[in-house]
């Protein structure tokens, strides 16, 4: 069978036989015409975004529902208006995110101007998922836009009544000299991916995200990876337990566990088990019914893959609470499993659906231990009703984000950075974090071309005299040390 692969072509060659090579080289020659770096450009784009957000909501709700089963109150404070926040706060600070950050001097340089630049990187790469296929897809690509760049947007092919609209809707809004939609599955990705882009911005699995780092690795792009795991939620034996059950249901349910975010599982001693059990069933009741079937507050996996790889997830611990599906509408009830072991596979991987599987431990410190243990969550969660423990929590653990008393909620703050460590990512964004991120922080010094006389001294021929001279008009000094007179 004939290959490209056995000839002996130049990677330039068949980068230019990729369906994206003119795509990219089109954006690429609009990027250096300069047409997006203009601030009043960058809130033009930000301002369509933003009314395709207010003029398209009630179909953004409709594929949403379409694709996830999404209620349209998750819907909104999750995809639409979250998005929104976003492109408002970008248009409330950007006059002053853009500007010049001029830095102290020493000495040698007093007289010299020295600042950082933000630049936008130029011709930028961003993948979403499915699971939040909105807000996932144009937080990023405000944070894109707000920092001058030119962006291809590549959604999940999974949430297909959610990728289809945005490829035909969002193109009416923003200019196609700037911003494109690739649309298509791991093939369309792939070739995609050949492409060399000056940054990328992934969302996803594990899985794929090696792949993405991979492809990024042959041009050496930047790129945050924006992943996952298994987010570690410590309910303490002080602790309001209806309070802590209302919010971690509320967390772990929300789009039916299919959040990057939610609590993974708990972990506490035997008797909080015993004591948060029936708070998590009231909680589950109150809030979905004593049938969640049939609760119009309740969505559903994505498709049949997800739905039974989580209902696989059954199997471990004891099954409590829950643990009623619906195959042919992709529908898993809210479930809990007690007593879950270590080794059992819903402790293996990240549950990513409805099931909160409880582990339980000895103490606090044993807790710590165990988390500690694991690769680095995207959030830690610690519920108590004594602070000191909370804290404890948050100063002897390491995680992307973290959470006292409650769940998901400081990821809808646009003061603070969102992002993993380690294995669940690295990277950040939200507010200013995303134009920080699409920008590249550019060391500038602006000198005099005269006054030579100051320079002789970092000239050679070189003697003691000029080395002391130099050695003090570069030195960086102590703060707060006295001074010694020879």
């Amino acid at each position: 069978m004939f290959s490209y692969s056995s000839l002996n072509l130049s990677p330039y060659f068949l980068l230019s036989m990729n369906p994206y090579a003119g795509l990219v080289d089109s954006l690429r020659a609009t990027w250096l015409s300069g047409k997006t770096r203009p601030i009043e450009y960058r809130k033009e784009q930000l301002e369509a975004l933003g009314r395709f957000l207010d003029e398209r909501k009630s179909d953004l709700f409709h594929v949403l529902h379409e694709d996830l089963c999404k209620p349209i109150f998750e819907s909104e404070i999750s995809e639409v208006a979250y998005t929104k926040n976003e492109v408002n706060e970008a248009l409330n600070n950007l006059d002053c995110w853009v500007k010049d950050e001029h830095v102290s001097k020493n000495l040698a340089l007093k007289f010299d101007s020295a600042f950082i630049r933000k630049d936008p990187f130029g011709v930028v790469l961003i993948i979403s998922p499915y699971n939040y296929p909105v807000n996932l897809a144009l937080v990023p690509l405000v944070g894109a836009i707000a920092a001058g760049n030119c962006v291809i947007l590549k959604p999940s092919e999974i949430t297909t009544h959610t990728e289809r609209f945005l490829a035909e809707a969002l193109p009416c809004y923003l200019d196609p000299e700037t911003f494109a939609i690739v649309t298509g599955g791991p093939d369309e990705t792939t070739q995609l991916l050949e492409n060399k882009f000056d940054y990328i911005f992934f969302t996803g699995s594990h899985n794929v995200g090696k792949i993405v780092m991979t492809a990024a690795a042959k041009h050496v792009t930047p790129l945050t990876m924006e992943l996952g795991g298994k987010n570690p939620c410590y309910v303490d034996n002080c602790c309001n337990f209806q309070n802590a059950a209302n919010r971690i249901v509320w967390g772990k349910f929300f789009n039916t566990g299919q959040s990057c975010i939610a609590p993974d599982y708990v972990i506490c001693t035997i008797e909080t088990q015993e004591r948060l059990m029936p708070c998590l069933r009231q909680a589950i009741r109150e809030f979905y019914g004593c049938n969640p079937h049939e609760s119009p507050d309740y969505g559903r996996m994505i498709n049949d893959k997800h739905f039974q790889r989580v209902r696989a997830l059954m199997q471990s611990g004891r099954l409590t609470i829950g643990g009623e599906t619906d195959e042919r509408d992709h529908y898993i009830a809210p479930t809990v499993l007690a007593d879950v072991k270590e080794w059992e596979p819903a402790m293996q991987e990240e549950v990513f659906g409805p099931i909160l599987p409880i582990f339980t431990v000895a103490d606090l410190d044993e807790a710590i231990c165990f988390i500690n243990s694991k690769e680095r969550p995207l959030v830690t969660y610690a519920f108590s009703c004594d602070s000191k423990v909370v804290n404890h929590v948050l100063n002897c653990t390491s995680s992307g984000g973290f959470g006292g008393n409650d769940t998901l909620l400081h990821a809808a703050l646009v003061t603070l950075p969102f992002g993993g460590i380690g294995f669940s990512g690295y990277g950040k964004y939200h507010g200013k974090f995303s134009f920080d991120t699409f920008s590249h922080h550019r060391a500038s010094l602006l000198r005099c071309i005269g006054m030579e006389a100051i320079n002789t001294i970092r000239y050679p021929p070189y003697n003691e005299r000029k080395l002391a001279l130099m050695v003090a008009a570069l030195e960086v000094k102590r703060k707060g040390m006295m001074c010694t007179l020879l």
